[in-house]
């Protein structure tokens, strides 16, 4: 099989944003302008007003199509333009056979095109996973089986869903309706100005168990003050409390309290993860497969296995390929018992998807047709 054609779509689609504060790709108030990018109005992060992502079609001459998709929340061009200029021109025309081996050669043939020039992260690496999560689509179609089976001797057929942010609007309303679905861990941003305004909240949901992410916002003795107050509370995990670049900080702060530090979805690498493992300070891991791809979340998944810590990959905004991709890593890779969920994020791609994808009893469904077993319709 022959890669012929690779193709990037940046896609943008308006949003509800009031009703998707406090959710994935919004999770705080924004600044109040009428710009697309906006301020978060409590920590210096940029967001969307509306729904953005990148997906990538590869195309072959036995006709085979595979479909992959970047996080690319902010400006979806440049992951695609990274892909158009620099990555398709390394594939097309390769023959592809569909191994695994095959897929971790191309991966690390695209991660050397820029290597020496400094590009170990960031946009280019969500270009990256695109194409990944597309050839991997391309050898289960090839095999005709299920990338989980592609990845795992034994996947799952069902893999468990903890819910995702609730929204800011009715939130205890909310999280009752999501328990009576079945759902029993929540995850909270703290979105509030101050910890104790925070916490008054928490403590005035439904009786269940609650993780919570800070969204790098604290210094190290802000996150000890607050980590033991959700040590108080049994939290199950406390996710991204300090800026992402401090691998010694977090070591610190995973010996100052009892709950397990969770982080992965702001580094796309082994390599960038390294010092965290190093000094103890990856207690639960997700990697997001839009932004490290199959490939790369494989060997994350490995290496944590091997320390004993937990994985439980991070979905935010994504479409089918991305969402598809997470199921399928998350019913294979040792150590994941369950997968983000988004209820607004599965719905609007679901408008876009021939089948949906599906949720039952607080699990998704893993798609059992070849290849990520999804078929996008592009908006």
């Amino acid at each position: 099989m022959r890669i012929l054609k690779i193709e990037a779509h940046p896609i943008r689609l308006p949003r509800d944003l009031a009703a998707a504060t406090g959710t994935a790709g919004s999770p705080t108030a924004l600044a109040p302008t009428s710009a697309r990018y906006r301020w978060s109005e409590l920590y210096p992060c940029l967001y969307s007003t509306e729904f953005e992502t990148a997906v990538v079609q590869i195309t072959t001459d036995s006709r085979l199509t595979g479909w992959g998709e970047a996080q690319a929340p902010v400006a979806p061009e440049v992951a695609c333009t990274i892909i158009s200029t620099l990555l398709a021109p390394v594939l097309e025309g390769e023959d592809f056979e569909g191994s695994p081996a095959a897929i971790e050669y191309l991966w690390d043939r695209m991660y050397s095109t820029m290597r020496v020039r400094g590009q170990t992260g960031g946009f280019m690496l969500d270009a990256i996973s695109a194409i990944d999560i597309a050839l991997w689509d391309l050898a289960g179609k090839q095999a005709g089986v299920p990338v989980s089976r592609l990845l795992s001797d034994s996947p799952k057929h069902r893999v468990p869903a903890y819910w995702s942010g609730l929204p800011a609007i009715d939130r205890a309303d909310a999280a009752r309706r999501a328990i009576d679905q079945g759902f029993g861990l929540f995850k909270l941003f703290y979105d509030t100005r101050e910890p104790v305004e925070f916490f008054r909240s928490m403590d005035g949901l439904p009786s269940a168990r609650y993780a919570v992410d800070a969204l790098w916002r604290h210094t190290l003795e802000e996150a000890v003050a607050f980590g033991l107050e959700l040590d108080q509370r049994k939290a199950t995990w406390f996710e991204a409390p300090l800026a992402p670049e401090d691998a010694a900080a977090h070591g610190d702060l995973a010996l100052a309290i009892e709950t397990p530090l969770a982080m992965g979805e702001s580094y796309r690498t082994r390599f960038e993860l390294a010092p965290f493992f190093r000094a103890g300070a990856v207690e639960v891991l997700q990697p997001d497969l839009g932004r490290c791809g199959i490939t790369e979340g494989m060997r994350l998944a490995r290496e944590a296995h091997a320390r004993s810590i937990p994985v439980v990959p991070h979905l935010s905004i994504a479409f089918g390929p991305q969402i598809s991709a997470a199921i399928h890593f998350a019913a294979a890779a040792p150590g994941c018992e369950m997968a983000e969920y988004n209820a607004q994020v599965l719905s609007t791609a679901n408008r876009f998807l021939r089948e949906p994808i599906c949720i039952q009893d607080a699990a998704y469904v893993v798609p059992q047709g070849p290849g990520l077993g999804i078929e996008p319709r592009l908006p």
